[in-house]
C-alpha cells in the first residue's frame, strides 16, 4: 500500500511529524514501512512556461523551434521533439540550471544549429513511472490546465511536492488496505482526532428506482448491493490533484468517472465499478454464478470462458461485469458516455479469488475483496462517489440508492481483563490505560472494575479473540517500552535424552574408527526398493515423484551407499568407509502414515590400511567390518549379547554373510556384498552392514561394574579341535563359555586349519582359554577339572575331537 503524505493531511494533523518519523512511528507500531519517497527528489528549476510561439525546426523535421514564455516578461527559445506541442500551452520547463531525475543537468544548446535555452518536459523525464502516465500524454509532453499561473513551481502544481511510504501489509491488516484505515492507525499512534470525509449529495427529482432494478441470486456471495444513478456526466480529465494522488498510490489516470473510482478504492477501500447505463442493455441488474462455458469479453478486450464458480454482474441476460475483478468492455464507460449506473457492493472473498486465480486478474478490487471489505463502507462509498461525480463531471445524482439487501452485519464483542494484559505483556497497565489505548483506536469500551469488554468495528475484521487485544494494547503501548525481564519460575535445563546420547556414541565412534558420515535420498527407485531390506514390505510409492529414480521410500540404507561408493570410486577414491544414520519407511496395514524407522548402515571398500613406507597394504574384509560392528556393541555395553549367526540374502556373498542377533532377536546384517553386484558397480571387493539402530540403542544395559587388577597369576591352555566344517567358531566358543564354569574367563579364537592333513569335510580351529580366581592362586588341579569339562562338552554337544 502507497499512502501519500500530502493525502493523508486531510484526515490526520501531521503537524510536527516529519514523513521519517511518521515511518519510524508506523513501524514500531507494528506495520513494517518499506520505505519513503520523496517524488521530487533530486530536482529543481523546472517551472510552468507558456509557449508563445512555435514553428518547424529549418535544418530538422521531427523538431520545433518554440519561443516560451518564463513568467516576469522573460521570454526564452526552446528546440523540443514533442509531437504533441503547440502554440498556446502551459508546459513544464528545466531552465538553464535546472536537475532532472539522475542528476541530468540543462544547459545551453545548439541542435542543428539553432539555440535551446531550456528543456520542455515530458511527465517520465520529471520522474513518473512510465505506466503511470495518462494515454494522451505518454507519447508527447504534459500541457498543464489553462488557469495554470506561468513561472511558478511546475513540481508543486504537479504536486511532486510529496512523501510516498510504503508500506508491507500482512494480510491480517487489510483495514490498512485504504487512507481511511490508514488514518485510523496513524490518529491511534499520535493520539490525535481522525476527520472523516462528510459527503453531502445534491439530487435531482428523478429517482434511481425509476431507471433500473437489482436482483441477487447469489445472496451468499453478494449479500448486499448498491446501485445509484448519475446524469449528464460529462467525460473529460480528472482534476490535477485526483491524478497526482492517483500516480502517487500506483493508479494510471484515465478520466474523470473512472478516476473517481480509483480515487474511492484508495480512500475507502471499497471497490466501486462505472457502468456505461445506455450501453447497459436494459433495466436491469442480476448477480448470479456463471454458467459453464458462458462468455465475457473484459475491459482488456480479452474473452474469458467461466464456470459456476465465478460470479457475474449481468443485465439480466448476459454479463456485464466479471464481479469484483473486472467490468465488461460491452458497458464500459467511454468519450460518449453521459449516465452512469454506479455499483458499490460486498463480495464475499471466495468466488472473486477464485475468479481472480482462473483468468490470472488480480486487480487491486479484487486483492481487497479477497482480504474482505468493511460492510458498513459500502453506502458511504457510493455517497462519496456520487459528490464527487456531481463535482468533477457536472452529473445530476438521482434520488435514492437501488439495493438488493440480505447482509447482517455484527461488530465482534469481546470481553478481556486486565490482568491477562498484563500476564502476557509483562507489564503493569491499569484499567485506565488499557481503555485509552483501544478507545484510541476508535474501539468502544466499557469497563467493569478489571474487566473491560470492547466491540470492535467492522473495519477490523482481523480482531476476533482477546489475543488480537492484547496485541493492540501491546504494539501501541510499544515494544520498546516493555520492561526487560528474565522469566520466573522452576525451569528445566536442556539435556539430550538417552537415546540421543547413544546415537552420538554410535557417530562418535564410527567416525573415530576412520569412517565418514554420508547423507542420502530417503527416496529411492523402484527396482532398488527391495535390496537389502531387513523388514520386508510392500513399499510405499509417491502419488507425484519428482523422478523415476526418486519414486519411492527406501527400505535400506544399504543401496545408497553404495552409490556413493560407485560415484567416489569413479573419480579415483576407490578406498573409502562411511556410514550413515537414517530412516527407513515402512509401510502399515491400515494405509496411514509408513511406520519411520531409523537404521545404522556402513559400507567400506578398496584398502583399509596402507603404509608406503614399510609396503604394508591391508585390503578390507569381512572381519575388518566384523570388528568395527563388535566395537561398537561393546562401546553400548551390548558385546555379550550379540550373536553371530550365518545367513544367506540376496545381494551379498553367500559364504561371507552373517545375521546380527541381539539377546536372540534379529537387528541387523553384515556381509561381503556379492561380485555380480560389485561388478555391476565397478567396485573392489565391498562389506556393508545394516542394523535397526532404534533395537540398538533401545536395548536395555546392565549399569558398568568394575573389578580391580587381578592379584593371582592366570593360567593359559590352548585346544585345537577338529569338527565338522559346517560347525561355526561361534558355536564351539558358546560351548567352551557355559562348560567352562566360572573360572574361565577368555576364550579366544586364534587359528582355523583346512589343509591337505586334514580329514575330508573336517577342520581344525584352535582357541585359547584363559582360566584365573581372583581370590586365590589356581593349581594344576583346578585347571585341569575345569579344562576337562570343556572338553567333554565341545565332544558331546559338537563331536568335536582335540587334534592330535
Amino acid at each position: 500500500m502507497y499512502v501519500s503524505y500530502k493525502w493523508l493531511q486531510d484526515y490526520v494533523d501531521l503537524s510536527g511529524i516529519t514523513p521519517d518519523e511518521l515511518a519510524e512511528k508506523i513501524t514500531k507500531s507494528g506495520i513494517e514501512v518499506e520505505g519513503v519517497a520523496t517524488l521530487n527528489e533530486g530536482i529543481s528549476g523546472v517551472v510552468v512556461g507558456y509557449v508563445l510561439e512555435k514553428e518547424k525546426h529549418p535544418s530538422a523535421d521531427k523538431l520545433n523551434k518554440c519561443q516560451v514564455d518564463l513568467g516576469d516578461g522573460e521570454t526564452v527559445q526552446i528546440i523540443c521533439g514533442a509531437p504533441n506541442v503547440d502554440k498556446g500551452q502551459k508546459v513544464a520547463v528545466a531552465t538553464v540550471g535546472a536537475v532532472l531525475p539522475g542528476n541530468f543537468k540543462i544547459k545551453k544548446a545548439k541542435l542543428r544549429g539553432e539555440a535551446s535555452n531550456g528543456m520542455i518536459c515530458s511527465l517520465q523525464e520529471l520522474g513518473f513511472e512510465s505506466k503511470l502516465v495518462a494515454k494522451e500524454y505518454s507519447e508527447g509532453i504534459y500541457v498543464f490546465p489553462e488557469n495554470t499561473e506561468i513561472g511558478t513551481n511546475a513540481l508543486e502544481k504537479l504536486h511532486r511536492d510529496d512523501h510516498v511510504l510504503e508500506l508491507g501489509l500482512t494480510p491480517n491488516r487489510a483495514d490498512c488496505q485504504s487512507m481511511l484505515g490508514v488514518a485510523y492507525e496513524v490518529a491511534a499512534i499520535l493520539g490525535r482526532e481522525v476527520k472523516l470525509p462528510q459527503p453531502e449529495v445534491a439530487t435531482v427529482s428523478e429517482k434511481a428506482e425509476d431507471y433500473i432494478q437489482v436482483t441477487v441470486e447469489a445472496k451468499e456471495d453478494n449479500p448486499l448491493y448498491v446501485a445509484k444513478v448519475i446524469k449528464n456526466v460529462s467525460i473529460k480529465p480528472s482534476p490535477l490533484w485526483m491524478q497526482a494522488r492517483l500516480t502517487a498510490a500506483g493508479i494510471r489516470p484515465h478520466n474523470n468517472v473512472v478516476d473517481i473510482t480509483n480515487y474511492i478504492l484508495l480512500e475507502y477501500g471499497q471497490p466501486l465499478h462505472a457502468f456505461d447505463y445506455d450501453r447497459l442493455g436494459s433495466k436491469e441488474i442480476l448477480v448470479r454464478r456463471a454458467t459453464e462455458g458462458e462468455v465475457i469479453t473484459t475491459l482488456d478486450d480479452a474473452k474469458r470462458e467461466l464456470t459456476s464458480d465465478h460470479l457475474v454482474i449481468t443485465n439480466g441476460k448476459e454479463p456485464v461485469a466479471l464481479a469484483g475483478v473486472m467490468g465488461g468492455a460491452n458497458s464500459e464507460v467511454g468519450s460518449d458516455t453521459t449516465t452512469v449506473l454506479l455499483e458499490s457492493a460486498y463480495f464475499a472473498g471466495g468466488p472473486i479469488r477464485k475468479a481472480s486465480k482462473d483468468h490470472g486478474l488480480r486487480s487491486e478490487a479484487s486483492s481487497r475483496y479477497e482480504k474482505g471489505v468493511d460492510p458498513n463502507r459500502i453506502r458511504p462509498a457510493a455517497e462519496r462517489a456520487a459528490q464527487l461525480l456531481a463535482e468533477y463531471a457536472g452529473g445530476e445524482v438521482l434520488t435514492g440508492s437501488v439495493e438488493a439487501d440480505s447482509l447482517t452485519v455484527e461488530p465482534a464483542v469481546i470481553s478481556i481483563h486486565i490482568d491477562k494484559i498484563n500476564r502476557v505483556l509483562g507489564t503493569n497497565l491499569a484499567v485506565s490505560e488499557a481503555d485509552d489505548i483501544l478507545t484510541r483506536l476508535q474501539f468502544e469500551t466499557a469497563a467493569d472494575g478489571g474487566e473491560i469488554t470492547v466491540t470492535v468495528p467492522t473495519r477490523r475484521g482481523d480482531i476476533t479473540i482477546e489475543e488480537d487485544l492484547v496485541e493492540e494494547v501491546g504494539r501501541l503501548y510499544g515494544y520498546d517500552n516493555l520492561e526487560t525481564t528474565l522469566p520466573e519460575g522452576s525451569s528445566t535445563p536442556g539435556h539430550l535424552s538417552a537415546y540421543q546420547s547413544k546415537r552420538r556414541v554410535v557417530r562418535q565412534y564410527l567416525e573415530g574408527a576412520g569412517l565418514y558420515q554420508a547423507v542420502t535420498y530417503s527416496l529411492t527407485s523402484e527396482d532398488k526398493v527391495m535390496q537389502y531390506a531387513l523388514d520386508v514390505r510392500k513399499p510405499i510409492k509417491l502419488a507425484m515423484p519428482m523422478s523415476e529414480e526418486r519414486s519411492m521410500l527406501r527400505l535400506s540404507l544399504i543401496p545408497h551407499l553404495l552409490e556413493v561408493l560407485k560415484y567416489n570410486g569413479a573419480r579415483q577414491n576407490d578406498s573409502l568407509s562411511v556410514y550413515e544414520t537414517s530412516s527407513v519407511f515402512l509401510s502399515t496395514a491400515d494405509n496411514e502414515l509408513p511406520e519411520e524407522k531409523e537404521h545404522l548402515a556402513a559400507a567400506i571398500t578398496g584398502l583399509w590400511q596402507s603404509h608406503p613406507w614399510q609396503g604394508e597394504k591391508k585390503p578390507v574384509d569381512f572381519f575388518v567390518l566384523k570388528g568395527i560392528s563388535e566395537g561398537l556393541f561393546s562401546k553400548l555395553g551390548l558385546l555379550e549379547k550379540i550373536e553371530f549367526a550365518k545367513l544367506e540374502k540376496e545381494g551379498l556373498h553367500p559364504g561371507r554373510t552373517a545375521e546380527i542377533l541381539l539377546s536372540g532377536e534379529a537387528i541387523g546384517v553384515i556381509g561381503q556384498v556379492h561380485p555380480k553386484v560389485e561388478k555391476e558397480l565397478d567396485l573392489k571387493e565391498t562389506y556393508v552392514f545394516e542394523l535397526s539402530l532404534e533395537a540398538l540403542l533401545e536395548a536395555e544395559v546392565e549399569p558398568l561394574k568394575y573389578e580391580a587388577i587381578p592379584r593371582y597369576p592366570s593360567i593359559t591352555r590352548d585346544i585345537a579341535l577338529v569338527v565338522d566344517k559346517t560347525t561355526a567358531a561361534g558355536e564351539l566358543a558358546t560351548i567352551i563359555r557355559q562348560a567352562g564354569g566360572k573360572l574361565l574367563k577368555e576364550v579366544n579364537v586364534f587359528d582355523l586349519y583346512e589343509g591337505d592333513r586334514m580329514e575330508e569335510g573336517k577342520k581344525s580351529i584352535a582357541f585359547s582359554l584363559r582360566y584365573f580366581d581372583p581370590e586365590r592362586t589356581l593349581t594344576d588341579d583346578d585347571v585341569v577339572k575345569a579344562h576337562d569339562k570343556v572338553l567333554t562338552a565341545v565332544k558331546d554337544q559338537a563331536g568335536a575331537v582335540l587334534r592330535g
